[in-house]
């Protein structure tokens, strides 16, 4: 039986974050010394730190917040398409692709995964490939960068494209270490009332096509 393969970022003190956005702390608030039986941590964090699912309403105030969202997006059977052969993944590259019908794509693009820095420039993902998923039924779209528009982007065009076909985001997972093919995968977000994202703890489980067992 195929183990489960870990593609999210492991959260650390020095891990690299958004820049001006809050850093990712933890932190022991009593240790068992002092509480005589346990250790209490706490944690300060953008809702969009590491691997994240962003809600609608990150991009526009009448969105759906992140505990409204419809779970079965993030669980079942998703494809990993290696993209990394160029740095604008715009429709001539995803029609290369070979979707297979699936509801969940994961694209591996040329930037290194290194969680422990921001990256000074990344891949760019065209508006014009949501139009193209939705055609193909994909509901979930998840890639290995920190977002799927521009750093320094102020309209979002990706996010709202995406938004207006009725497609999810998954940012920042990581896929060095993963190979394309066809996968289970689960990338739940927190239930955080009225909030505008969520970290996940994304796993992926390779299938064969036996297994295929799309929902």
């Amino acid at each position: 039986m195929a183990n489960w393969i870990d593609i999210s970022q492991p959260l650390t003190n020095d891990m690299a974050h958004w820049p001006g956005d809050t850093p990712f702390r933890y932190s022991l608030t009593y240790s068992k010394v002092e509480t005589g039986s346990v250790n209490i941590g706490q944690m300060t964090a953008s809702l969009h730190t590491g691997t994240h699912v962003d809600a609608p309403f990150h991009y526009d105030s009448n969105g759906k917040t992140i505990d409204q969202l419809n779970l079965d997006r993030y669980i079942g059977e998703a494809i990993v398409v290696d993209v990394s052969q160029s740095n604008v993944i715009n429709l001539e590259v995803l029609k290369q692709a070979d979707l297979r019908g699936c509801k969940r794509v994961l694209l591996k693009t040329s930037l290194t995964n290194d969680p422990k820095r921001f990256p000074d420039t990344m891949p760019s993902i065209a508006p014009e490939i949501a139009a193209y998923l939705q055609e193909k039924g994909v509901t979930l779209l998840g890639v290995d960068i920190p977002s799927v528009d521009q750093a320094d982007s102020k309209d979002l065009e990706t996010h709202h494209a995406l938004y207006r076909h009725g497609i999810n985001i998954l940012e920042n997972i990581m896929l060095d270490h993963v190979n394309p093919g066809l996968y289970e995968l689960i990338a739940l977000p927190l239930a955080i009332q009225g909030a505008d994202g969520s970290p996940v703890r994304a796993v992926i489980k390779p299938l064969s096509e036996k297994e295929r067992t799309d929902r």
